[in-house]
């Protein structure tokens, strides 16, 4: 059975003059990341197990150095690789929390019982995350639950909504 690899961040440029890298990273701490590894680097169709040997929060980024990786222009060769780990790094999501990647992929159904596509995919934003959904057409929901998120079940696969199909 393949493994199953989560997106968790990005390279998003180079640190110094030693090798580390800049990294965006979609961990809710943005340094959380750091306590994973090893990371699956992946670009296009290349891709490679690197190991987190140090890293720490600055400013607003996050910076890492990897193992093997000790020279600036090494490190510049990395920037926009997506940062995949395994799931089973992952610490198991508290009842009423998900994975952004386990609510991609559900139906999602309106309480009047219209069906609007499936979650495309989840975004943030200053005020609340919001639900990218596809279907007929594309709409965008706030992932506020107990108000347009009515429930989620992961084992059906549906995400029921509050939502007026005209917006």
């Amino acid at each position: 059975m393949a493994e199953e690899l989560v997106s968790v961040g990005k390279v998003s440029g180079i640190f110094g003059v030693r090798g580390w890298i800049k990294v965006y990273s979609y961990t809710e701490i943005r340094e959380n990341i750091l306590t994973y590894s090893p990371w699956t680097l992946r670009k296009g169709k290349e891709s490679k197990s690197v190991r987190v040997i140090d890293g720490r929060r600055h400013g607003k980024t996050v910076v890492a150095c990897l193992e093997g990786l000790n020279e600036r222009d090494e490190a510049a060769e990395l920037n926009g690789w997506e940062i995949l780990i395994n799931a089973d790094q992952l610490p198991k999501a508290r009842q009423g929390e998900y994975y952004w990647t386990d609510l991609v992929g559900l139906r999602v159904m309106a309480v009047d019982g219209i069906d609007f596509g499936t979650v495309e995919q989840m975004l943030e934003t200053g005020a609340n995350d919001v639900v990218v959904v596809s279907g007929e057409r594309e709409r965008l929901i706030p992932f506020l639950q107990g108000q347009t998120i009515i429930n989620i079940d992961l084992l059906a696969g549906e995400m029921l909504v509050d939502w007026d199909a005209d917006f």
